[in-house]
C-alpha cells in the first residue's frame, strides 16, 4: 500500500485580518476561530493513520519559527521556509518534490492552512476517498464544497457527471473551474445543484501530479530537477532553495495546471467549511448580542448595532451610535471600517506598509 502524505501550505502576509495578523504571524497563526491557531487545527484533524512524519508544511522563512511554535508535534526538518512566496504552483512543485524524495509510490493532499472545518471525522471520510482513488488511477481529485448560499468571495467548480465511486463516495468529473461570479450569476449556480466551491484541496499520486508539473510548468520542472540534484550531492535544502526559487515564475496552480489538466475529478464535501477570508467571517462562528454585534475582547456598545468588535484583552472599546463596523484592537495599531469595505483592507495595509513598515 503506498504511503499518504499531507502537505499544509501556510504562506501568506497577513493582510486582510490586519492589524490582528502581521507578516510574521499572519491568520493561519492566530486563534481567529477557535481557540488555538487555524494551522494547529489543521494538523490536528488531520486522520490519524497519517504519521505526523508524514506532514510536511511549506511557509516562508520569516514564519516558519512562528509555525513550530504553535504546532510543536510538527517535525522541524518537515517545516520547510521559502525564501520568498511564488504563489501555489511552486508550493506544489516543491512539495511534489520533497514527496518524491521519500516515496515516489506515494500520494498526498495539498491542503490550505486556515480553513475552519468543524467537523474533523466527516473532513476525514471524504479526505481518505479522495486518497483512494489518487492512488486508484491518475486523476487530480479535489473537494467541493456544496454550497449554503450564493457566495460571490468564492471560485466555484462546475461538476459533470459520476464517473465512479471511491469508499461508497460518489466522484464527479470536473467540466470546469469558475472564478468568482457575480451575485446573479452565484444565484444561478446554487439553484442549479451542479456547482460546488472551491476549497483549495487537491490531492493526487506523486507520478500524476509530476507527469502535470512536467507538462505544464516545464520551466518550474527544469529548476525543481536542479534542486533535486543539489539535494543529492549534500546541498542543503534552504541553500538550493536560495540559489533557485527566487527565478521561478510566479503563478497559481490553478492556472497553471488544474485549469488545463483534463484529468481533474471531484468529491462533494460531507462536512462544514470556511475559508475564513475576512474578518466578516466572525459572524459565521461567534453569537451576537441582541442588537446584532459580534464582540471578541472587551467591549460595550450602546444605540448601536450588527457591528464586529475584536479587542486586546487589557484593552476596552466603547461603540455608541454606531452600526455595521468592524473595530479591530492591537496594543499598537486600531483598524475601524464598514463591514463592506473589508475587500479593500489589503490598499490600505499596502499604503500603511510604505509609510509604517513596523506596523506590518
Amino acid at each position: 500500500m503506498p504511503n499518504k502524505y499531507v502537505v499544509i501550505m501556510a504562506g501568506g502576509k497577513g493582510e486582510r485580518f490586519w492589524p490582528q495578523s502581521r507578516l510574521k504571524r499572519p491568520k493561519q497563526l492566530l486563534p481567529i476561530v477557535g481557540d488555538k491557531a487555524m494551522i494547529t487545527q489543521t494538523v490536528e484533524r488531520l486522520p490519524a493513520d497519517i504519521p505526523v512524519e508524514n506532514v510536511f508544511v511549506i511557509t516562508n522563512t520569516e514564519q516558519r519559527d512562528a509555525v513550530l511554535e504553535v504546532c510543536p508535534q510538527l517535525r522541524p526538518e518537515r517545516v520547510i521556509g521559502e525564501p520568498e512566496g511564488r504563489d501555489t504552483a511552486a508550493a506544489v512543485g516543491l512539495a511534489t518534490l520533497l514527496v518524491k524524495r521519500e516515496d515516489p509510490q506515494a500520494a498526498f493532499a495539498m491542503l490550505p492552512a486556515d480553513a475552519a472545518i468543524a467537523d474533523a471525522s466527516g473532513f476525514q471520510a471524504v479526505l481518505d476517498a479522495a486518497l483512494t482513488e489518487a492512488m486508484r488511477r491518475s486523476v487530480i481529485v479535489t473537494i467541493g464544497i456544496k454550497p449554503t448560499h450564493p457566495a460571490t468571495g468564492y471560485g466555484y467548480i462546475h461538476r459533470g457527471g459520476v464517473t465512479g465511486q471511491s469508499m461508497d463516495r460518489d466522484v464527479f468529473e470536473v467540466q470546469r473551474f469558475v472564478e468568482k461570479p457575480e451575485p446573479e450569476t452565484a444565484e444561478k449556480y446554487l439553484a442549479s445543484g451542479e456547482y460546488f466551491w472551491n476549497a483549495g484541496m487537491f490531492i493526487w499520486s506523486v507520478a500524476t501530479i509530476d507527469t502535470a508539473l512536467k507538462t505544464f510548468t516545464p520551466d518550474l520542472y527544469g529548476a525543481l530537477q536542479a534542486i533535486d540534484t543539489d539535494l543529492s550531492r549534500g546541498v542543503a535544502l534552504n541553500k538550493s532553495l536560495e540559489q533557485h526559487y527566487p527565478s521561478l515564475k510566479k503563478i497559481s496552480v490553478d492556472y497553471a495546471i488544474i485549469e488545463n489538466a483534463e484529468n481533474v475529478a471531484c468529491l462533494e464535501s460531507a462536512f462544514d467549511w470556511d475559508d475564513v477570508g475576512e474578518w466578516t467571517a466572525l459572524e459565521r462562528h461567534f453569537p451576537a448580542d441582541k442588537q446584532g454585534n459580534t464582540i471578541r475582547g472587551n467591549a460595550y456598545c450602546s444605540d448601536a448595532s450588527n457591528n464586529i468588535i475584536y479587542a486586546g484583552k487589557d484593552h476596552t472599546v466603547a461603540l455608541l451610535g454606531v452600526d455595521d463596523l468592524i473595530v479591530v484592537q492591537t496594543p499598537d495599531a486600531t483598524l475601524i471600517c464598514k463591514k463592506d469595505c473589508t475587500q479593500d483592507i489589503k490598499k490600505l495595509v499596502k499604503r500603511i506598509g510604505e509609510n509604517r513598515p513596523e506596523l506590518m
